[in-house]
Parts: C-alpha cells; sequence; structure tokens
C-alpha cells in the first residue's frame, strides 16, 4: 500500500495528491510563518503547523472523487464515520500547546463538531447535504462566539468543521 493510499485514498489521482498535499504544506507554511511571528516558542511553531497541514490539506483531501468513494464504501457505517469525526482530538492538543487555549475552549470544539457531526450521520441521506450545511454554520456559530481562542489559532475551529462536516461526513452524489 502506498503512503497517499492512506494520507489521501487508494487510487487518487496526481491532481488530488498535489491539492492535498500542496494545501497542507500551504496551511503548514503559512500558519509557521504566523506562528514565528507572534512570538510563540518553536515546538509550539511546530506544533501549530503540524495541525495545520493536517487541517489543511484534510479539508481538501476529504472532498476528492477518491476520498469519497473509500470512506463511503459499501461497508462503511455511521459508526464508521463518528470514529473518524471523534479521534480528531486536535483541540486538546492547542490547549496543551497554545498559550491561551483553554481547555474550555477546546471541549466546546470538539464537542460542538461531535454534535454536528451526529446530526450529520442521523439524517436521511437525501437532506445530508443541507443539515451538513446548517450544522456547519450553527457550530461554526458556537465555536467562533461561546469561547475565545488566541488570534493565531482563530483558523483551526472553521477549517476543523469544513474538513469533517462537509467534507468527509457527504458522499460523492451522482445525478
Amino acid at each position: 500500500m502506498r503512503i497517499t493510499d492512506r494520507l489521501i485514498a487508494p487510487d487518487a489521482t496526481r491532481g488530488e495528491i498535489v491539492s492535498g498535499f500542496g494545501s497542507a504544506t500551504l496551511g503548514a507554511t503559512t500558519i509557521f510563518g504566523l506562528g514565528l511571528h507572534a512570538g510563540l516558542d518553536l515546538w509550539q511553531v511546530v506544533v501549530l503547523a503540524l495541525v495545520a497541514f493536517d487541517m489543511f490539506g484534510g479539508a481538501v483531501v476529504n472532498a476528492t472523487a477518491s476520498a469519497k468513494r473509500w470512506y463511503h464504501r459499501p461497508t462503511r457505517t455511521a459508526a464508521h464515520h463518528l470514529g473518524f469525526v471523534a479521534v480528531h482530538i486536535q483541540p486538546f492538543v492547542l490547549a496543551w500547546a497554545v498559550p491561551g487555549f483553554t481547555w474550555t475552549a477546546a471541549a466546546t470544539i470538539y464537542l460542538t463538531t461531535l454534535v454536528a457531526a451526529l446530526v450529520v450521520t442521523a439524517t436521511p441521506q437525501s437532506l445530508r447535504r443541507p443539515v451538513a450545511f446548517g450544522a456547519t454554520a450553527f457550530g461554526l456559530t458556537l465555536t467562533t462566539t461561546l469561547v475565545t481562542v488566541p488570534h493565531i489559532a482563530a483558523w483551526f475551529a472553521p477549517i476543523l468543521l469544513v474538513k469533517l462536516l462537509l467534507a468527509h461526513l457527504l458522499p460523492e452524489e451522482h445525478r
């Protein structure tokens, strides 16, 4: 199995690979530079950049046709999708690494994302897309108004919600 089979999906096209890794690299590089500019310790900047690599890359990769085919193959269930969402513990990693990113903020972002994912996966397939967009809009509202995170991490919750609710949970639509 190739590394791209694990990080993107089996049979990912060259364009999907380039766009996924390109977005991941651009996101990580941007956040790395912003983290240095914010005066964080190098280890904190590295943690932020690694999280950014996953978030920016994942938002693109999860939206690719090959990832849609892989994550929504017939043997995949709502439990698989919820498990994928649940293992995204990056809010807690940021609470550990980034000064001012509180454990309350981490729990709020994590639980908002998980509850929204539950709502989306419990929705009939015919309504899943609009419900996912509504859940994302509501999740964005909660995670950007109920808690305050440091400016250097303001990008995190919106991209997490896009990556998981819109890119990962929605299967490809065939007309």
